[in-house]
């Protein structure tokens, strides 16, 4: 708390050098609801439909405040803009007009008034825009997967160490029922030795409709290249842009590395791996587009691993297992996923049932998890670090499926062992001038 106090005070005072107050006292002064100096101003960076999904669950924390918020299209950001004032000006019975807006992040990571940040951008801005946040000691907020590439990812855990900010990944699965009773379950041993892990994850586009693939001029309100940032800048497509990006390896890694981030995250929690991760590791039966004018990355997919204690882990689209995480013991069996959860023992899942002496972080509420630990400087449910152990197996099974071979790992080092080929390209990461790789 002296960290945070002292920080605080010291972003006050260079604010009120450099500009006028972003909120007025006046305006959010009201019963209940903490003081603006003891409030975490909280910017967005990324105003699409998860960014001001993120949002909107801050906006009704007391303690918290939306003040900023950016994004190279124009539109989205005066929307979202509009979204935030209007939702303070009729909590408070105000005329707020107090968020600021820009499409650079470097402006809002250098701002004074902005404690934290929102990362919610596509997957290939996800490093540059969270290590500016980090190097300006801003906690984070990051969307998952915390980074498009396994070397950005490596990159950024160092600096959040280094810099030492708070963070959350976005894989709010962790502050559900479901997957925390789930994980649980299996942690006191009541499914007996694990042997096996289904982690059931979306299946990708197999192609796009006709049509899609007209190459058109950019929006006027869009910055184009400032959206392509550091991939490379492919003729605008609309059918790429906003949320479809995701299925073209330029800007994501398509519904593997969307979705692993959730469902392994748990898985790892189940089996103790929050900090591990597999010996071994090879991709099967993986499907891709025949036409890639539009999406190219692969719409089936099997990542089949083995961790310690000899379990078997199959990362997979779920046209080949059950959506969600299955784990699978010698006792017995239980599946977590969204809004449900089943395992052979139907007393385990009464909310009134305690599973056993182990008992794993519970939160129950992702957003205020994260303003919690601002405030404690106690580690969030779901680190940076867990993030990128839960996802590294995604980026070994693409290496694995690019090379045509097992990948042998050590979770530890965090190496591949006796292949000095998929190392090199595993710590490899290409940005378009002028960004950088390190930043």
């Amino acid at each position: 708390m002296t960290k945070r106090v002292s920080r605080r005070q010291f972003l006050g005072a260079a604010a009120a050098v450099a500009a006028p107050a972003i909120v007025p006292a006046s305006v959010f002064g009201k019963p209940g609801r903490p003081a603006p100096g003891d409030r975490i101003g909280i910017a967005l960076i990324g105003c699409g439909g998860q960014g001001n999904s993120d949002m909107g669950r801050f906006l009704d924390l007391p303690a918290a405040q939306v003040v900023a918020v950016c994004d190279v299209d124009a539109g989205n950001a005066e929307r979202t803009k509009k979204r935030v004032e209007d939702h303070y000006a009729k909590k408070n019975d105000s005329t707020y007009k107090g968020c600021f807006s820009t499409k650079d992040f470097r402006e809002i990571c250098s701002r004074g008034g902005v404690d934290a940040v929102i990362v919610a951008t596509p997957d290939h801005w996800h490093y540059l825009a969270a290590l500016e946040a980090v190097r300006n000691k801003k906690d984070v907020y990051g969307e998952k997967p915390i980074t498009h590439t396994y070397a950005e990812a490596k990159h950024l855990v160092a600096e959040v160490k280094k810099n030492q900010v708070i963070w959350q990944t976005g894989s709010q699965q962790r502050s559900e029922f479901t997957f925390h009773r789930g994980a649980e379950i299996v942690r006191n041993g009541l499914i007996g030795k694990v042997k096996e892990v289904e982690v059931g994850l979306p299946q990708g586009r197999s192609g796009h409709k006709k049509g899609d693939e007209v190459i058109s001029d950019p929006p006027a309100n869009v910055d184009y290249d400032m959206w392509c940032g550091p991939a490379p800048k492919l003729p605008f497509m609309k059918s790429r842009f906003h949320f479809h990006w995701r299925w073209n390896l330029a800007f994501g890694g398509g519904q593997l590395l969307d979705w692993i981030c959730h469902h392994n995250d748990i898985a790892h929690w189940g089996l103790d791996e929050d900090l591990g991760g597999p010996l071994e590791i090879e991709a099967q039966e993986w499907a891709w587009p025949e036409d890639k004018t539009v999406f190219d990355a692969p719409y089936n997919y099997k990542v089949v691993s083995k961790y310690a204690k000899d379990i078997k882990v199959s990362i997979c689209s779920d046209n080949f297992v059950k959506h969600g995480c299955k784990w699978i013991g010698e006792d017995g069996w239980v599946i977590s996923n969204r809004g449900k959860i089943e395992a052979s023992n139907p007393e385990w899942l009464k909310p009134d049932f305690d599973p056993g002496a182990v008992k794993l972080y519970n939160s129950r509420h992702h957003q205020q998890n994260f303003i919690d630990c601002v405030k404690s400087r106690k580690p969030t449910i779901c680190p940076i670090e867990v993030s990128h152990h839960s996802i590294t197996p995604g980026h070994l099974g693409y290496l694995s499926e690019k090379l045509k071979r097992k990948i042998k790992w050590d979770p530890k080092e965090e190496k591949v062992i006796g292949d000095d080929e998929a190392m090199k390209i595993l710590n490899t990461a290409t940005f378009r001038e002028p960004w950088k790789f390190p930043a």
